[in-house]
């Protein structure tokens, strides 16, 4: 699964090899254990890659995995479908969690280890 991690300030994308289900039982029974408020809903988060990304991209858009749309002449925005997890409604920062095939999960890894990413 790919863990996407919004701050005031930063974004993080990693790879957790932990099924979904899992992570997210695990996320809730410590909100339970610790008496905080946790949020979930399907949503969608999208960040930024360089438009050199473009055609790796482009196979995993084809098998519905992601979508992507151009921003400019360097940039494309990456929209995925996932579970938005926050502690109050309505924040700005939280975690969004997705699950894609192994593949498309591992690439998305490499590409945050070697491109610069941005949130959208």
């Amino acid at each position: 699964m790919l863990k996407l991690t919004y701050t005031e300030n930063s974004f993080s994308l990693d790879y957790l090899n932990v099924p979904l289900e899992n992570w997210v039982n695990t996320r809730a029974s410590l909100a339970l254990s610790t008496g905080t408020h946790i949020y979930l809903e399907p949503s969608t988060a999208a960040f930024l890659l360089p438009i050199e990304s473009l055609a790796v991209l482009e196979k995993l858009a084809e098998e519905n995995l992601i979508e992507f749309c151009l921003c400019d002449s360097s940039w494309l925005e990456v929209t995925l479908q996932g579970i938005w997890i926050t502690s109050t409604p309505k924040s700005e920062t939280g975690v969004f969690i997705t699950a894609l095939s192994s593949s498309a999960e591992l690439l998305f890894q490499q590409l945050s280890q070697s491109l610069q990413l941005c949130h959208a």
